[in-house]
């Protein structure tokens, strides 16, 4: 009786995500094209079962005998995967690979490498503190909007701004902080989703100071030395920079004992607490810091576009950059730039493809929660 029960467990969770792709696609292409992705699916998960079986997994053994253990080889490649040499080569190719692309795709490289900014900002508070935060972009448009309006009505410089918008947005997380974060669980995703649509709903009324639905034009652009930036290859080393001071800061952080009192956070916070963590402080400390990077980004969003309006900051913007911290892994850095490049280069890449964009958004996140919840590059929970 229990061997029926578990052969209908495995079925039912066999079913699971072929279901899953066929109801969402039904929508968009039909039933027969929705049956063909099913059947393709269906496919997919059972060759994912055979690869995990154990005679799968002796015939993997009996082809890397050489090699010792899986666990010996991913031992073994693991050190040459994070070298020196491998993070050299990576840096080399981030800066050489834009001088043979066109102004386009310089575009989409400059893209995606801000929204990891922003990913990694929002990884402290989701991926270290336990804090689903669903309003992120509130303080990404703070920050915009507060160089746009000190820079054309002040004639503010681009790089004080950075530091004034990271600043106002810091304020402003913690001004909400103060008042939310002793909220746990949906209690504050929900505060943080009405922050997100009051700010939108805010700078579109607003029209004295925010420009209304036209937003605000003209903004300064960055320059140095005097030499003002004009061309997209000089925004994406601009921001290539900017990522890759984000990724030290980050990585000292989640290295130090405040990266450590956060995961504790993450993992029991009423255990934490009994361990003498301040648990508020910390938390309320991931959420200013988040947000201030968030801010800092949104500096340069608006220093690039020469321009800011309402409809860059909406609900979808938090979802997408939440996705890519849950797609990468959590508390992943490597993780999260990986999700950054797949969430926005690849439907770039693939525009052909663009009216499924939100039919592949759906189903990576089942497949994803289904067969490696901890994201592609993130550990396993407690480890």
């Amino acid at each position: 009786m229990s061997e029926a029960r578990a052969s209908i467990r495995s079925l039912a969770s066999s079913l699971t995500v072929p279901l899953w792709t066929g109801g969402l696609a039904f929508p968009f292409t039909g039933p027969w094209r929705a049956l063909q992705l099913t059947l393709i699916a269906a496919f997919g998960v059972a060759l994912w079962k055979l690869v995990r079986t154990n005679a799968a997994k002796r015939a993997a053994g009996a082809a890397l005998d050489r090699f010792g253990s899986l666990r010996e080889l991913a031992g073994k490649l693991r050190p040459s995967i994070i070298s020196p040499y491998a993070l050299a080569a990576v840096a080399v190719l981030l800066v050489v690979i834009p001088l043979f692309q066109n102004d386009y795709y310089r575009d989409v490289l400059t893209l995606t490498v801000m929204y990891a900014v922003l990913a990694l900002g929002l990884n402290l508070v989701v991926g270290q503190a336990g804090l689903l935060n669903l309003g992120y972009v509130a303080f990404y448009a703070v920050g915009a909007y507060t160089y746009a309006i000190l820079s054309t009505r002040f004639g503010m410089p681009f790089w004080p701004g950075l530091a004034v918008g990271a600043a106002a947005s810091a304020a402003l997380a913690l001004l909400i902080g103060l008042s939310t974060l002793k909220l746990r669980g949906d209690y504050f995703a929900i505060v943080t989703l009405g922050l997100g649509e009051i700010t939108r709903i805010v700078l579109n009324n607003w029209d004295s100071l925010t420009g209304g639905p036209n937003g605000i034009t003209r903004v300064g652009r960055p320059s140095l030395f005097g030499a003002v930036f004009a061309t997209p290859l000089e925004y994406y080393y601009l921001i290539l920079v900017i990522a890759a001071v984000t990724v030290f800061a980050m990585r000292r952080l989640i290295a130090s004992r405040i990266g450590r009192a956060w995961v504790a956070i993450r993992e029991d916070e009423i255990a934490a607490e009994a361990m003498g963590i301040n648990t508020f402080r910390l938390k309320l400390l991931a959420f200013v810091i988040a947000s201030a990077w968030a801010g800092m980004t949104g500096v340069f969003f608006a220093a690039k576009m020469a321009s800011v309006s309402p409809e860059s900051f909406t609900f979808f913007e938090s979802i997408l950059i939440l996705c890519m911290v849950v797609l990468g892994g959590m508390g992943s850095i490597p993780g999260i730039i990986l999700g950054a490049f797949l969430l926005v280069a690849l439907p770039e890449i693939f525009r052909d493809f663009q009216d499924y964009r939100m039919l592949g958004f759906g189903v990576a996140l089942v497949l994803m929660m289904v067969f490696r919840p901890q994201g592609l590059l993130g550990t396993a929970k407690g480890k």
